[in-house]
């Protein structure tokens, strides 16, 4: 689904040269939820923007879904750190938004919209304006806006990181839940490890700038998931554990 081939990123700027990323090779099947994690500055948010198109690579190559990444494309959605929601907008015109932005009928896509309302638990919330709901909330509509596209990629850079840790919680449990509904290819920047191992189907490990792929830890256990009741706590300790000493590990050598 999405392939990464050798991919490089430097950027050149008044002040010199930051090589950002160095050498990725990483595929990611259909449907798989991969999250990234590293040390502040390995180019985590660089490699989602390469992915979405929204930057060039330097070197190698991007294909998802068989096409070479060129441009920002529409089959994929893009959520940040914080919601960004337009204030003078109900939640239910937010959500739609990008409807109107690709030039879709709306009529068509006003069910679907509150369909995906309902799903996150913000049913009756359609005509509530953004400075009225609460961040966790703010984040829920967020992410209905970029599902209400349909999307075959979502890329998520560190979406709850602005959330108090109860809230995050929950939306990590949320996310977890609409996953397993949609199967959209997902990949996640964090910088939890909690967070990783609770959603993720692989994690990435990315060394110090230069980012290069330390290692791919797989997370065999099946889902649903919770990091506090589950009969599998065992085996995500371990995942967890394994994480934090490789991103603890002062040895920046990358895996072959």
């Amino acid at each position: 689904m999405i392939q990464l081939n050798n991919v490089s990123r430097t950027f050149h700027g008044r002040r010199g040269t930051v090589e950002a990323l160095r050498g990725i090779d990483l595929h990611i099947r259909e449907g798989e939820f991969v999250a990234v994690v590293g040390r502040s500055g390995c180019g985590k948010s660089t490699l989602l923007r390469l992915i979405a198109g929204l930057i060039p690579v330097t070197e190698g190559n991007i294909v998802v879904g068989g096409t070479a990444v060129t441009k920002a494309r529409r089959e994929t959605a893009m959520q940040f750190q914080r919601p960004a929601l337009l204030p003078w907008r109900t939640v239910l015109g937010n959500v739609l938004f990008p409807v109107e932005i690709f030039g879709w009928k709306k009529r068509q896509h006003v069910e679907r919209a509150r369909q995906l309302l309902a799903t996150v638990g913000l049913a009756g919330f359609e005509d509530r304006m953004p400075h009225e709901l609460s961040g966790g909330m703010q984040q829920r509509v967020s992410l209905c806006r970029s599902l209400i596209q349909s999307p075959k990629v979502m890329l998520m850079d560190e979406p709850f990181s602005a959330l108090d840790a109860l809230t995050r919680e929950e939306m990590s449990v949320e996310l977890q839940r609409i996953h397993m509904e949609e199967r959209t290819t997902t990949v996640f920047v964090t910088h939890s490890i909690d967070e990783a191992v609770l959603l993720a189907d692989r994690v990435v490990v990315l060394s110090p700038r230069p980012g290069r792929i330390k290692e791919i830890v797989e997370v065999d256990v099946p889902r649903p998931r919770s990091l506090g009741h589950s009969e599998h706590l065992e085996t995500l300790a371990r995942h967890q554990a394994r994480l934090h000493e490789l991103l603890m590990h002062k040895d920046e050598a990358v895996a072959a």
